[in-house]
């Protein structure tokens, strides 16, 4: 058993097959640069806490029972910790802490991020050796376990990362080529609830059965068809085929009035393409844009009020996507980077480093990398 362990894993986005993905259709998705990292270490009390600086909660929990008393907050995702935890700790006594710079209720993978670096964590520091494979399969076991049904896609990103494309067989297949246009996601203000989406959709499968399982079959072709889209870098289709699905996932149900506002607006003001990411319900949209496109796409769902104070997120070739308030990508840029390092500081504090042994690691740090350049 280890005296501290640390894990951390990325939020999502999915561009084809929200809820098909459900019923074994193919789908595509890629990680994001915003995380969840969880920390564990040994506590001096005869209970374990878990407190989020960046949630603005803290409980007391009794992982043997599963259950938890609150200090402060509203701590709306801790079922998947308590579920992780019954499965994968021994229930020692521990101090728990999660960072979470992704927005719950958005659509990208926030509770998967949470499960995997959770169970992550757990094994780390109880010794216990893992596999990516053998991750994602548990962490999608605790989604199902808390939302009553669920993809395995999120928690494959979450673990993974990158850009992948899940098959009917659930096969993993990595993209090694990079689009040649950027995305757009835009967050409103209303936050989706997973599990009831996906219920709602299995509802009217089984109602209409005749009309829904048509369209949950075209959705997996046109994930298959985006995939060889993908491969070949070419955008128009890969356009063509987001819209394509998003006019599917609107025959489900999924969408909302905000939803459908913000994917218009993106498409009014250049986007090439838009469509919800997730689950529905409310959460995000993601658009595919031009270079010369990106700016005038996200000041137009700025300007339309529909973005919550984090903003938007951009997607930056070679670094993913980030979220920012800058109006300007190239600023953003740089804002994402203070964001991580101030997420990086708090967990440093929270495991008992000071300020003066950080700025000494800083400049230890800058000191090899000016050496290597």
């Amino acid at each position: 058993m280890r005296h501290i362990s640390v894990a951390s894993a990325p939020g999502k986005t999915i561009l084809f097959g929200e809820h098909s993905v459900v019923y074994d259709e193919p789908a595509i998705a890629g990680a994001v640069n915003k995380r969840a990292t969880v920390s564990i270490r040994r506590s001096n009390n005869n209970y374990s806490t878990l407190k989020s600086n960046d949630l603005g909660f803290e409980v007391k929990m009794d992982t043997r029972r599963g259950t938890y008393t609150l200090v402060r907050g509203k701590p709306g995702i801790i079922r998947y910790i308590l579920n992780a935890m019954g499965k994968f700790h021994d229930h020692s006594n521990i101090d728990m802490s999660l960072s979470l710079n992704l927005p719950i209720g958005s659509g990208l993978g926030s509770s998967a991020a949470v499960t995997v670096a959770t169970i992550a964590a757990l094994h780390h520091f109880h010794g216990v050796e893992f596999n990516k494979e053998t991750l994602a399969h548990e962490a999608h076991g605790v989604e199902e376990d808390v939302q009553g049904i669920a993809s395995p896609l999120d928690t494959l990103i979450s673990t993974y990362g990158g850009l992948i494309y899940l098959s009917r067989e659930k096969r993993i297949v990595r993209f090694d080529s990079h689009l040649d246009a950027p995305f757009v996601v835009g967050f409103t203000n209303k936050y989706g609830n997973t599990a009831k989406m996906v219920k709602n959709v299995k509802t009217l499968k089984e109602t209409y059965p005749e009309l829904v399982d048509p369209i949950i079959s075209t959705m997996g072709k046109i994930a298959n068809e985006a995939r060889v889209a993908i491969i070949k870098n070419d955008v128009e289709r890969i356009a063509e085929l987001m819209n394509l699905n998003q006019g599917l996932l609107d025959s489900l149900g999924v969408n909302t009035y905000e939803l459908s506002r913000m994917i218009y607006t993106a498409r009014d003001n250049g986007a090439l393409a838009s469509k919800i990411t997730g689950s529905g319900g409310g959460g995000s949209i993601i658009s595919l844009c031009s270079e010369e496109t990106i700016d005038e796409v996200a000041e137009a769902i700025k300007a339309a009020e529909m973005l919550e104070a984090d903003g938007i997120i951009y997607s930056v070739k070679g670094k993913g996507s980030f979220i920012s308030d800058d109006e300007n990508a190239a600023n953003a840029v740089l804002e994402s980077a203070r964001q991580d390092f101030t997420s990086a500081v708090r967990r440093a504090l929270e495991l008992g480093l000071t300020a003066d042994d950080m700025i000494n690691l800083v400049k230890e740090t800058t000191a090899k990398e000016d050496v290597h350049k």
